[in-house]
């Protein structure tokens, strides 16, 4: 990968939480090297434990590295950092957390979507302008005057992802975002993950444990053990037999799919996406009538 591409780098990243009987420190991130390019959508996966939130606090910088070495936005994160240089990469990586009633406050859409700008000191019509751009872009509009309490869990989430919007982000980072939504309300989320990637040039990073929803990144990141277990694109992950068994991770429904059919005796091919998946048995359905 292209080192001047990229906005988010870990060198051997440690992270403890506490101590063992012995009085040595237990890494929950153990030494982990990646590189994230700016306006990549990237995919964190791994099984419970595995270390996932806690990365995602660290490249936010909720919690700060025990130990290697972290760059966020050029910025290298260690002691040198003076607060306010701290606090302008924290206003450059966004979060967005499981559960959007622990992060939405206002009685009001367009209040709670106005409170980041306002605490930035920006003047009225900046921060009118914002909350009409990530209304726009979180496909909120109708709903600025609702009360948030009122909504639906898939509007809530995409209220939690327009404040976030609003503060003009360069990565934003969604900590199993989707989990608690219906199906409906994850396809509309990740639609707007994929859009705010692919035409806003926003670093996107989905810490998820849903394969299927994995398999949307253009490049995913396996966790095991607060180790990189191995990463690439959907297709080099999943159907690296070795690498996901060593991960404790499941393939893409549509992956296991085509295995099944293909242990039957069809060899229709192999492939994460649904829809490739659908247009691989077709293919070999109607070639051999």
């Amino acid at each position: 990968m292209d080192c001047k591409m990229s906005y988010i780098k870990a060198e051997n990243l440690t992270f403890s939480y506490r101590e063992d009987q012995d009085g040595n420190p237990v890494n929950v991130i153990d030494g982990v090297s990646l590189e994230i390019e700016r306006g990549e959508f990237v995919a964190v996966v791994g099984r419970n434990g595995s270390g996932k939130s806690t990365l995602a606090k660290l490249l936010n910088l909720i919690l700060e590295p025990t130990g290697g070495g972290l760059t966020v936005a050029g910025k290298r994160i260690d002691g040198e950092l003076s607060d306010e240089e701290l606090l302008d990469v924290r206003r450059r990586v966004g979060m967005v957390f499981q559960n959007p009633d622990n992060q939405i406050i206002a009685t009001e859409v367009d209040e709670e979507i106005a409170f980041g700008p306002e605490n930035l000191g920006l003047p009225p019509e900046e921060i009118q302008a914002r909350v009409a751009e990530a209304v726009a872009a979180a496909g909120l509009d109708g709903l600025e005057k609702k009360e948030p309490s009122r909504l639906s869990g898939g509007q809530k989430q995409r209220v939690a992802i327009a404040g976030v919007l609003a503060m003009h982000p360069e990565c934003i980072i969604f900590d199993e975002s989707t989990a608690m939504l219906d199906p409906r309300g994850r396809h509309e989320v990740l639609g707007i993950m994929k859009r705010l990637s692919r035409d806003r040039g926003i670093t996107v990073i989905d810490i998820t444990h849903l394969m299927e929803e994995a398999a949307q990144a253009d490049r995913i990141i396996v966790l095991n053990r607060g180790k990189v277990e191995g990463e690439g694109t959907p297709d080099e992950v999943f159907l690296n037999r070795d690498l996901i068994s060593r991960a404790g991770i499941l393939p893409p429904q549509s992956a296991r799919l085509l295995s099944e059919v293909e242990k039957r005796g069809f060899p229709v091919g192999k492939a994460t996406d649904p829809e490739r998946a659908a247009s691989l048995i077709a293919d070999y359905y109607f070639n051999r009538r």
